[in-house]
């Protein structure tokens, strides 16, 4: 009995020995640094060094996975804005700002578990191919779509510009699968559409994101509406995720007078404040504005939303924004990678900061959440005629509560204004 006891106590035994580091099982030591970066360095390549040579899953404990897992663990630790971006993520996140990629310019979508086409972009090489609205992607290059996400369709119909890419569609109208061959070209992408004018001569402007080429697109189009003869005019920034902090400034900056600080930002160091001012002049842009917000508008969305309220230069419609107040800064990696980060906070003219607040609007309109996602979909199809539409979809467009309220606010000022332009004087 004693000596079946003794057993089973040594493997204990070593156990803890093994674990607490006993005299036989010598402890690594981390020399002494007078500079704390480089001795947190040291101790990182310890452990780096250990878990690589003698981790029991060598294939979990590669120096790349492991060195990868720690610098995510490290960023995320942090703010859920700070991220490591491996080469591919690096590479789309920089099509994504310059508005353009390798594709063939369709727009897609889940509908009904098969990936569907909404439409194609016009003049582009999906458009000439004859690809329709409403075909479903059986195949791409043989490879069967069945169960993709859209966003892992979108990486197989990518590609580099003159390649060349083969499609099995199925049409449901006609009840027939063909098959299409299309050469890849650089797409450029829209950040500002639907510009039109509505009732009462005010116009509409949509803005999804902010990209290098926001401030051109919105400057062509405020000129051909006010050209026109728009009366005043709604930005619709409603579930907007952001983008470049220089392109929200081109949007905001068209309402202001040119030096007029239109954002700033405060790092960590008081001498790390930096003033953006405008660069054109908004002194002849007398109309009314109305902006729309919601909690998908967020970063450069609510640098614009925040800067025009604080001016008092537009009245500020929906719900409150999402409330990201932080500036993201991305320095590029020897080997393709990049690392985001966040450099500063950024603060109205007037010293507002929205981080984890948001921007509060002037009139709250609370659209229903059954109603909200059935109004982003009319909004993302707003091509589509309202038949169209609903032949689809099998859903009639409901009234967007927002919007109207945004009209309405603007009719508002211009009945003030003709009472006090009627008004005797005394």
């Amino acid at each position: 009995m004693v000596q079946r006891n003794l057993t089973l106590l040594l493997p204990l035994v070593l156990g803890t020995a093994l674990a607490v580091g006993s005299p036989g099982y010598p402890q690594s030591r981390i020399p002494s640094f007078e500079n704390e970066h480089d001795r947190q360095v040291a101790r990182f390549g310890e452990v780096l060094r250990i878990l690589g040579e003698e981790y029991v899953d060598e294939g979990k404990a590669d120096y790349d996975t492991l060195t990868r897992a720690a610098i995510e663990g490290m960023l995320e630790s942090l703010d859920p804005y700070s991220q490591y971006l491996t080469e591919e993520k690096f590479t789309q996140l920089q099509e994504q700002t310059r508005q353009e990629f390798g594709g063939i310019g369709i727009r897609i979508e889940r509908r009904d578990d098969h990936i569907t086409v909404v439409s194609p972009i016009a003049n582009t090489p999906g458009e000439r191919a004859g690809i329709l609205s409403g075909d479903q992607i059986v195949s791409v290059d043989g490879t069967e779509t069945s169960g993709y996400s859209t966003r892992r369709l979108s990486e197989l119909l990518r590609g580099n510009p003159g390649s060349e890419v083969s499609i099995t569609l199925y049409r449901p109208m006609k009840d027939e699968t063909i098959e299409v061959n299309v050469v890849r070209e650089i797409i450029k992408l829209e950040s500002v559409s639907d510009g039109r004018i509505m009732e009462e001569g005010i116009g509409y402007v949509r803005i999804n994101r902010f990209g290098q080429r926001t401030g051109a697109e919105f400057k062509e189009t405020l000129d051909r509406l006010e050209a026109e003869g728009m009366t005043g005019l709604v930005i619709d920034l409603r579930n907007n995720p952001g983008g470049l902090l220089s392109a929200a400034v081109d949007v905001a900056g068209r309402f202001f007078d040119r030096g007029e600080v239109v954002v700033y930002t405060q790092g960590r160091d008081r001498e790390s404040r930096n003033e953006i001012k405008a660069r054109t002049s908004g002194r002849n842009k007398t109309y009314p504005l109305a902006v729309l917000i919601n909690s998908g508008s967020a970063s450069a969305a609510e640098i614009v939303a925040g800067a025009l309220k604080d001016s008092r230069r537009a009245i500020i419609v929906g719900e409150t924004s999402f409330g990201k107040g932080s500036v993201q800064r991305i320095e590029a990696l020897r080997d393709g990678a990049a690392l985001r980060y966040t450099s500063a906070r950024y603060y109205t003219p007037g010293g507002v900061t929205l981080h984890e607040k948001g921007v509060e609007p002037d009139i709250e309109i609370t659209v229903p959440t059954e109603d909200a996602g059935l109004l982003l979909r009319q909004r993302n199809r707003a091509h589509l005629a309202p038949g169209e539409f609903a032949e689809l979809y099998g859903l009639e467009p409901i009234d967007d509560i927002q919007l109207q309220a945004a009209i309405n606010s603007l009719k508002e000022l211009f009945l003030r204004a003709e009472i006090e332009d009627s008004a005797p004087d005394s």
